[in-house]
């Protein structure tokens, strides 16, 4: 099945909410189905009215601060030599990552609802400190899921979410990062659901959350491309579009616009977290060859053992430390239209401490992932190659954890 020219990529499913009749779906209790029907028929209503359009508009541009830049990284460029490489700043929005496209909207719709509260999951704890601050703007209370591990992690941006009047709700079971988060989130939801609306973080979940995430951040992808067209005249003939791939939400949102471009001339490129050098344990369920399962209502791949368990997975990166992936990247991988490396945790940190070196840039470790592909393949493509990374969430929330490893007193 490919991709269909003049249809959203989100509406590429057939009745059953499955990408490439495979992916995705709808596999939730039937203590859900009603919750989720309820808000599939507002979205599909509210994505066409023009009252909300006019609301998403105004709070993107004025709270959420779109566009965001776009420039060429001239000293990395120089540094690396080879390509041409420049990125789009999302890091520069309102909180500092793309997850506050994605929380403003389901703070709209939770108004809309008329529900008084709102619920998230986070790992990176970007999702769940975009969607504390929306709640705090929009005057919604909230309550946020997030592993015990997760917490130690990323204590910066507890202390965000905390100052903000989110209640941060400790998940103690299994890996104690976001995988559980998420499922303690629903399991809350459910019990909930009449007083409550449930934000997913990422395009994971079922085929609801999938779609109000991906059309939220599909904003970073519809300013990159007036921004492109602006700088060169055209979309460029060799252009690679660079991103870190967890659950997936900043990639679709970066890729969105360009998707429908041949791949010859638009090349899409993931990178997932590969975990410690020479360990077994990774995120990368795309790249390691990992098998279809079901994981938080939706068939993706998984990492899983032979008896179909989910496994434990490990990176430096919080935000990309997840065993599945969102369906639409699995169905862009099936079908060729996008393709999919890793960088391990070493190359993630190198990357980190290169940008900010050498730009004064200071990304995320999620963002590093995907710099770590720059760093180790634009010396070796021609000048006229064209690279824009998406430089998805800002560094601070992970100074405890580099400098842990590095062994730096803070």
């Amino acid at each position: 099945m490919k991709i269909k020219k003049g249809i959203p990529l989100i509406d590429q499913h057939n009745k059953n909410y499955l990408y490439g009749n495979k992916f995705g779906g709808n596999y939730i209790p039937e203590t859900l189905k009603k919750p989720v029907e309820d808000l599939t028929k507002l979205f599909e209503k509210l994505r066409y009215e023009k009252k909300f359009l006019k609301q998403r508009d105004y709070y993107f541009k004025n709270y959420v601060g779109s566009p965001t830049p776009f420039f060429k990284l001239k000293n990395l460029t120089k540094h690396l030599s080879g390509a041409e490489i420049w990125c789009k700043q999302v890091s520069k929005a309102n909180g500092g990552a793309h997850k506050i496209y994605n929380a403003t909207v389901h703070a709209l719709i939770c108004k809309r609802a008329k529900k008084k509260y709102i619920i998230g999951d986070t790992g990176a704890g970007y999702a769940g400190k975009m969607l504390s601050m929306a709640a705090k703007k929009f005057g919604l209370k909230c309550k946020i899921f997030m592993g015990t591990k997760d917490i130690v992690r990323q204590a910066v941006n507890c202390r965000a979410m905390r100052k903000n009047g989110a209640e941060i709700v400790r998940v103690n079971s299994g890996s104690k990062t976001l995988v559980d988060a998420v499922s303690e989130c629903m399991r809350y939801w459910v019990s909930n659901c009449d007083t409550t609306h449930m934000c997913v973080g990422s395009t994971v979940g079922p085929n609801i959350f999938i779609k109000i995430c991906a059309w939220s951040t599909a904003q970073i992808s519809r300013e990159l491309m007036v921004q492109v067209k602006k700088e060169f005249g055209k979309v460029p003939k060799k252009l690679k579009l660079i991103n870190c791939v967890g659950g997936g939400s900043s990639a679709m949102g970066f890729w969105n616009e360009f998707i429908g471009y041949d791949r010859n001339q638009v090349e899409l490129i993931g990178v997932e977290a590969g975990g410690p050098k020479n360990s077994k344990r990774h995120a990368a369920p795309l790249t390691n060859g990992a098998k279809i399962g079901v994981l938080h209502g939706a068939l993706q791949y998984v990492i899983q053992d032979a008896e179909g368990q989910i496994e434990e997975t490990e990176s430096i990166s919080a935000g990309l430390d997840y065993p599945g992936v969102g369906p639409e990247h699995a169905w862009l991988k099936d079908i060729g239209r996008a393709n999919y490396t890793t960088a391990n945790d070493q190359e993630a940190l190198d990357a980190f401490k290169e940008l900010t070196l050498v730009e004064g840039i200071m990304p995320a470790l999620e963002t590093a992932h995907a710099l770590a592909y720059v760093k180790k393949k634009a010396p070796s493509m021609d000048s006229e190659q064209v690279i824009v990374v998406n430089i998805s969430g800002r560094g601070d929330k992970d100074i405890n954890t580099v400098a842990n490893i590095e062994g730096i007193e803070l």
